[in-house]
């Protein structure tokens, strides 16, 4: 008699520990989830910016149509690639879509603002200003967003990886998570220039 109450209070302490590291790695799973929406929004305002953007410099750059055109080109790349990232923030292809499409706009906006210091009318432009500034800050937004996500991201695959939690993982099919990650192009890695 004993030994069958040793048995089911030994079944229930394995039941209660796989039960616990289940509902963490679910936690975990959903605070990086949670971090990611934190990016997207954030990126969703800078894409909204940026059209503001290329309509107020497009009156002072009428010759650099094809850099103007580029950025909306890259934007619009760069929305896409997010969207499939969002819709599963899990899949490491989308996210390393992402990265690449963000590094592309960054630099396709760097080329913009180098262009636009031959333009002092446009550095001088209010709208260009405010622009400017919402851009700069929404860039930092997106950085401490992006730490945010990688550090729920680490915590996760941490988690996940050791023991017992890696058992649980195994069991359950929780997949790791992919870091964002800066490309390792030096050009891509310089941070976008918007002082005017």
């Amino acid at each position: 008699m004993v030994g069958i109450i040793i048995l089911v209070v030994l079944a229930l302490l394995v039941l209660f520990w796989g039960v616990g590291a289940y509902n963490r790695l679910v936690s975990l799973r959903n605070q990086f989830k949670n971090a990611f929406a934190q990016i997207d929004v954030q990126l969703k305002r800078r894409y909204d910016l940026i059209p503001n953007l290329v309509e107020t410099a497009k009156a002072y750059m009428k010759h650099e149509r094809e850099t103007l055109e580029a950025v909306i080109s890259a934007r619009n790349q760069a929305v896409t690639a997010n969207a499939k990232a969002a819709s599963n923030p899990a899949d490491a292809a989308a996210m390393h879509n992402m990265a690449a499409a963000e590094n592309a706009l960054s630099a396709t906006l760097g080329r913009m603002f180098a262009l636009s210091e031959a333009y002092p009318d446009l550095k001088a432009n209010q709208n260009m200003m405010q622009l400017t500034e919402e851009l700069t800050s929404t860039e930092n937004r997106i950085a401490f967003a992006r730490q945010a996500f990688n550090d729920s991201v680490m915590q996760y695959n941490t988690s996940r990886e050791q023991f017992p939690g890696s058992i649980i993982a195994g069991m359950f099919a929780f997949q790791p998570a992919e870091l964002l990650e800066a490309t390792e192009s030096p050009e891509e890695r310089k941070a976008v220039k918007v002082s005017f």
